[in-house]
C-alpha cells in the first residue's frame, strides 16, 4: 500500500481555487451528505462544535467515500495531543485555530512531524498508516500532510508574513469572526475596517505566494476575495444553511 496523496495540498500548490463547506453537526451523516454534493473540501470542526475526537474518525471514513473531496479537520486548539490523534486517524490536512505568532505556527509544525523534525508520537497500527500496511509511513508522512494556520486577530495580522512563511505552513486561513472581535467590532464581519483588513491580508499573502482561505456566507465577498487570490473558500456551514432554509420554509407556510 502506498502513501495516500493529499489532493487538497496538491491543488493548493497548483494554484487552483477550491470551494468548501463547514461541518459543525456531530456525526458522519452530515459530512457524508456534504461530500456527496461535490465540494472540493469539507471542514470537520471540533473547535466550536460538540464533535468529539472519536466522531472525527467516522466523519473521515464517510468523506473518504468521495475521493475528489478532501477532509480538513479543525482541532479545538493548537494542542499536540489532538493533532497527534487526528493525524493517526488519517486526517492529512489540519486547520489550527488562533495562531498569533510565528512561534505558535512552528509549534503546530512540530506537532505534525515525526522525530527528528518534530514531536509526533509514533504508533504503527493506525488508520493513517493503512493499519501498518504503508511500510514507509513514518519516514514519508510529512510529504502528504498539509497545515493551515488560522490568523484571526489584529495581533496576528501584524505578524502575517512571519507566520505564513514558517517552514511547514502550507496555507493561511483568515478567521473573520474572531478578527471582528479583535478589532473592536464583535460579530460585525462587514464592518469597513474588518473588510479592509481581510482584503489587505489576502493581498499580502498573494504577494509572498502563500495560499489564503476564508469562511464567508457572503457570496459576493467570496467572489471578490477570489479576485484577490483566494486559494480556498468555504461558502457556508451546515447549521446556518439548515436554519436559513427552515426559516424560509416556515415563513412560506405560515
Amino acid at each position: 500500500m502506498d502513501l495516500p496523496k493529499n489532493r487538497f495540498k496538491a491543488l493548493l500548490k497548483e494554484g487552483r481555487h477550491q470551494t468548501g463547506f463547514w461541518n459543525t453537526i456531530a456525526g458522519p451523516i452530515v459530512p457524508e451528505a456534504l461530500a456527496a454534493q461535490g465540494f472540493d473540501w469539507i471542514v470537520v470542526d471540533t473547535e466550536h462544535t460538540t464533535t468529539e475526537a472519536f466522531q472525527v474518525h467516522h466523519s473521515l471514513q464517510a468523506i473518504a467515500a468521495y475521493p475528489e473531496v478532501s477532509a480538513v479537520v479543525r482541532p479545538v486548539s493548537n494542542d499536540p495531543a489532538y493533532i497527534k490523534r487526528y493525524l493517526d486517524m488519517g486526517a492529512q490536512t489540519l486547520m489550527i485555530p488562533y495562531v498569533n505568532s510565528a512561534e505558535e505556527a512552528r509549534a503546530a509544525v512540530t506537532a505534525m512531524r515525526y522525530p527528528p523534525h518534530g514531536i509526533r508520537g509514533m504508533a504503527g497500527g493506525t488508520r493513517a498508516s493503512g493499519f501498518g500496511l504503508i511500510k514507509d509511513y513514518m519516514t514519508r508522512a510529512e510529504e502528504e500532510l498539509c497545515l493551515i494556520v488560522q490568523v484571526e486577530t489584529a495581533q496576528a495580522l501584524d505578524q502575517l508574513e512571519e507566520i505564513a512563511t514558517v517552514d511547514g505552513v502550507d496555507a493561511v486561513f483568515i478567521g473573520p469572526a474572531d478578527l471582528s472581535g479583535s478589532m473592536g467590532h464583535p460579530g460585525n464581519q462587514a464592518h469597513p475596517d474588518v473588510v479592509a483588513a481581510i482584503e489587505d491580508a489576502f493581498t499580502r499573502l498573494k504577494a509572498i505566494g502563500v495560499p489564503s482561505g476564508i469562511l464567508t456566507l457572503n457570496e459576493d465577498f467570496a467572489r471578490h476575495l477570489g479576485t484577490l487570490g483566494a486559494g480556498f473558500t468555504a461558502i457556508g456551514t451546515d447549521i446556518s444553511s439548515l436554519m436559513r432554509d427552515v426559516a424560509a420554509l416556515k415563513s412560506r407556510m405560515s
